[in-house]
C-alpha cells in the first residue's frame, strides 16, 4: 500500500501512497506506514523523508470509515492504536518530513500532512484540504486539534473544526495551513528542492529544535493514550454515530 524509494546520495526517501480508490487509512495501511517509517528513521543513509500519493487527485480520504463501522470493541481498539502510533512517530520523527500534498486531503490525510514539517500543495482549487470530522458528527480528538492549532493558530482552527472545514488550496495557503502552493507537476520538484534547503543544516541541531517545539504535544497523546482509546471506542460505538456512518458510507456507494 505504500512504496518507498530511498536515495542514499541525497539520504531522502519518498513513501507514495499507493492504496486505491483513495489511499484510505485502514489498519494494513496504517501499519504499514508505522513499519516503513520505523525501518527509515533506523537507517542512518536515510535523513528525510516526502510524503506523497501515487493516486491523482487525492493525497488521502483519511481515516478507513470501514474500521470503524459494524466492528467490535477489540477492533475499534486496535485500530486507534494503529492510528495514534502513525502519528506519535510522523510527528516525532527525526528526519526532515516533507508533506507533497497532491490532491485533496481531507480528515485524516490532513492530519499527516500537518504532522510533516512542510507542506507543499498543488495549486489547484478542486483540491481541499482540512479536518472535516465535525460533517461527520465525529469530534476531532484532541492531539488533532493541538497539531491544527500549533499550524494556523487558535482562531482559525477553532472556526474550521467547528464547521469541519474543507479549504481549498488556495485559502489552506493564505492561512497557513500549507506553506506553499506550486504547479501540480512542480510539487516533487519542489518538495525535493525544500528538503536540499533542509538537509543543508546539521540534524542535530534542527532534531533538538523540533524536539522541543513538539515535545509538550507528543507527551500529551502519551500520558493520555489508554483515555483516549477508550473514549473513542465509547464514541465511535454509540448507535447515533454507527448510523451516521452507515448515512454516509450510503452517499459514498451512491457517488460510485
Amino acid at each position: 500500500k505504500i512504496l518507498v524509494e530511498l536515495d542514499e546520495s541525497s539520504g531522502v526517501a519518498t513513501m507514495k501512497f499507493k492504496s486505491p480508490p483513495v489511499n484510505s487509512l485502514s489498519l494494513d495501511f496504517l501499519t504499514e506506514f508505522c513499519i516503513s517509517l520505523e525501518k527509515l528513521e533506523n537507517n542512518r543513509a536515510c535523513r528525510g523523508v516526502i510524503v506523497t500519493s501515487a493516486i491523482p487527485k487525492i493525497f488521502s480520504s483519511g481515516l478507513d470509515i470501514t474500521e470503524m463501522c459494524g466492528k467490535s470493541m477489540e477492533h475499534y481498539a486496535e485500530f486507534w492504536r494503529a492510528v495514534q502510533e502513525m502519528w506519535l512517530r510522523l510527528y516525532g520523527s527525526n528526519m526532515v518530513t516533507v508533506a507533497a500534498v497532491n490532491g485533496s486531503s481531507p480528515a485524516g490525510g490532513c492530519l499527516v500532512a500537518l504532522s510533516c514539517d512542510y507542506r507543499i500543495m498543488a495549486e489547484n482549487p478542486k483540491f481541499s484540504i482540512g479536518l472535516n470530522e465535525a460533517q461527520l458528527g465525529i469530534v476531532a480528538p484532541f492531539w488533532f486539534k493541538d497539531t491544527f492549532v500549533n499550524v494556523v493558530g487558535h482562531r482559525v482552527a477553532e472556526r474550521s473544526l467547528q464547521l469541519g472545514s474543507l479549504h481549498p488550496a488556495p485559502e489552506a495557503h493564505r492561512f497557513g495551513l500549507v506553506d506553499e502552493l506550486v504547479p501540480e507537476e512542480k510539487v516533487q520538484e519542489k518538495a525535493a528542492a525544500v528538503m536540499a534547503q533542509w538537509l543543508a543544516l546539521p540534524d542535530h541541531a534542527r532534531q533538538l529544535t523540533k524536539s522541543m517545539m513538539r515535545k509538550a504535544v507528543l507527551d500529551r497523546l502519551v500520558a493520555h493514550r489508554e483515555e483516549d482509546i477508550q473514549n473513542f471506542i465509547t464514541f465511535i460505538s454509540k448507535e447515533s454515530i454507527q448510523k451516521s456512518l452507515r448515512m454516509y458510507m450510503e452517499m459514498l456507494k451512491k457517488k460510485k
